[in-house]
């Protein structure tokens, strides 16, 4: 992956892109070097003064409602210049958040001031958020990141229909007397199918009990998602929900699933070689990928598709009550050769 470009992350919306330098960390928690964790500090939203808090917020709300009324030439004037070559890929995100952030009203969650101004190059940097009262600590992992001050802002859309989350990632351009610019914006939904996070979460723990391993797996990981906009900031909770997790059997333990055809596929198999939480259509649906036969024709290809879908749900039947649907994904000789979505009620027994 390119520093600076936009690229595709596991269970985001569409693409993730900030400006060059600023590339961010998407997986866990990082084994950072002593220097760079002494480097840089972090303010929670209860212990930032309160002049620079209003500073943060006044610079990120305008960027909200750009964001939500699609206005670009706001976002695009208010970029970091680090942020300016990658123009397309920030668009490309904001034009993917409007379906999250339609309806409801918003309003800010959190905020965090990270300081990074005594880094004396570009690096890889954790901070340590604690809130006042020294009970909680959020772990914020940004790599390649340049000296300077940061913030990361939270909002969400209560009463959409997808309860969408906002983060903004912002720095202080120190051209322009530290006015506060945007150097990110992620989004993704809130709810599924009107459930939060907490809701698959709880659920998550529910299927556990009933020895349902992938519907649990593939509820954590819709928990995980619906909580927190961005993959790179580490709280006690997903921490716990994560350990949970980690109890369960993973699907990817059973890669490549042979999955069978039925009816007019008798005889036939599949290889399924991977499987996710796909938020392609804003709806819990499952991802699968398989080993095509090589079947050209689109008709071929669909019925194909079908059939492995029925193949699967056949090996794990739990997944048709508690997911809205499947798509499959058709590979041949490494390459993607047809898609399909279908909604659980549309897909043979």
């Amino acid at each position: 992956m390119a520093a600076g470009m936009g690229f595709r992350c596991e269970g985001c919306l569409g693409k993730v892109s900030i400006g060059r330098g600023l590339v961010v960390v998407l997986t866990g928690v990082l084994a950072l070097g002593g220097m760079s964790a002494r480097a840089v500090s972090c303010l929670t939203q209860g212990t930032i003064p309160g002049p620079e808090r209003d500073l943060i917020t006044a610079a990120a709300t305008p960027l909200a409602g750009a964001v939500a009324a699609q206005n670009m030439d706001v976002l695009q004037a208010a970029l970091l210049p680090a942020a300016v070559s990658d123009w397309e890929g920030i668009r490309a995100e904001a034009q993917a958040a409007k379906a999250v952030t339609t309806g409801g009203t918003f309003a800010w969650r959190t905020s965090y001031l990270l300081d990074a101004t005594d880094l004396k190059a570009a690096g890889d940097a954790q901070f340590f958020c604690t809130n006042t009262d020294s009970s909680v600590t959020v772990t914020v992992n940004l790599r390649s990141l340049p000296p300077g001050k940061y913030a990361l802002v939270i909002g969400d859309y209560p009463g959409g229909p997808l309860a969408g989350q906002l983060g903004l990632l912002l720095g202080q351009d120190a051209t322009q007397n530290n006015r506060w610019k945007l150097g990110a914006i992620f989004a993704r939904e809130g709810a599924l199918g009107g459930h939060d996070g907490v809701w698959y979460w709880v659920r998550g723990r529910n299927l556990a009990r009933q020895k349902q391993a992938w519907s649990a797996y593939f509820s954590y990981e819709a928990a995980r998602s619906l909580l927190l906009p961005v993959d790179f900031v580490a709280t006690p909770n997903l921490d716990k929900l994560n350990a949970e997790e980690q109890q369960l059997k993973q699907p990817t333990e059973e890669m490549p699933l042979t999955v069978a055809g039925s009816g007019a596929f008798t005889g036939i198999s599949w290889k399924v070689t991977g499987a996710r939480l796909d938020l392609s259509l804003h709806e819990a649906d499952l991802g699968v990928t398989f080993e095509s036969t090589g079947v050209a024709d689109a008709v071929a290809a669909r019925q194909e598709a079908v059939a492995v879908m029925t193949g699967l749900l056949r090996a794990h039947p739990d997944l048709r009550e508690n997911f809205h649907g499947l798509w499959a994904y058709a590979m041949r000789d490494g390459k993607q050769s047809f898609a399909i979505e279908l909604a659980m009620k549309d897909i043979p027994q």
